[in-house]
């Protein structure tokens, strides 16, 4: 912790005089135009202006994997993508801004937001792949949910459950409520362990794509392999959005 300190008090200090940190001269991140917004010098991608030395806004439209120097693949290193995001946090922390102008610190807190969504995208597993989908497939940002097709007449009789169990709510019927609340608690069950087949589908898919993203990509195998692999992807996370939604009317009504 007192070396972390100690280097941002580093960065801190070089900002205030009008030097850029060491991180710099690292051209990592893309960023959102090729000219510096105050003096239209040539930045050459370099995070602060040699010429002004003012802070560059990144591009919103970064591949957060490249971001982070990581391949596109499903499972990742946890430990350097955190590694990565605290380096690179420290070159645009606002602390880092005080006493500067106004467009300035504007910059440093754009820059600091695109780097924290793309860390927490990538942090979480169901994130992740969601937004792989959007790099490598053009899926939408929120996939819609779909219900399983093994589940239908399930999720028919689930449906008649709750009817019952609200018609007994209203008219206090103890018993019918006692009997559709037993129902239900096995309709849970269901969609629970049908959540867990989803996600063991999905982990046995991560190793699938990852190995696939190891191989040359010119293959013509592998690119309808992977295309597979995506589409395949994309329908479990639709049917698991789905049951989750099923999964939290049913602990509403339950609780």
């Amino acid at each position: 912790m007192a070396e972390s300190d100690g280097h941002a008090r580093v960065v801190s200090k070089g900002v205030q005089e009008g030097r850029a940190p060491m991180e710099i001269t690292k051209k990592e991140l893309p960023l959102a135009r090729s000219m510096c917004w105050h003096c239209q010098s040539d930045i050459g991608g370099e995070y602060f202006c040699n010429q002004c030395v003012k802070v560059q806004p990144l591009s919103k439209d970064m591949d957060y994997f490249t971001c982070f120097g990581l391949p596109r693949k499903l499972n990742i290193d946890t430990a350097r993508l955190e590694t990565k995001f605290y380096e690179l946090s420290r070159v645009f922390h606002p602390d880092f801004f005080e006493g500067k102008s106004e467009m300035e610190r504007a910059v440093s807190l754009a820059n600091s937001a695109i780097l924290n969504q793309a860390y927490r995208t990538l942090k979480d597993p169901l994130q992740r792949v969601e937004y792989l989908l959007r790099l490598e497939a053009g899926a939408a940002k929120d996939i819609p949910g779909k219900a399983p097709a093994d589940l239908f007449e399930a999720i028919l009789e689930m449906q008649e459950h709750l009817e019952a169990f609200h018609a007994a709510t209203a008219e206090n019927d103890a018993k019918t409520l006692a009997r559709a609340g037993e129902l239900l608690r096995g309709a849970r069950k269901t969609l629970e362990a049908k959540r867990a087949a989803l996600e063991n589908r999905l982990a046995e898919l991560f190793q699938i794509w990852d190995k696939l993203v190891e191989k040359p990509p010119h293959d013509q195998t592998q690119t309808a392999t992977k295309e597979r692999t995506l589409k395949e992807m994309r329908d479990l996370l639709s049917e698991r959005s789905y049951v989750m939604n099923m999964l939290q009317n049913l602990n509403e009504v339950l609780a």
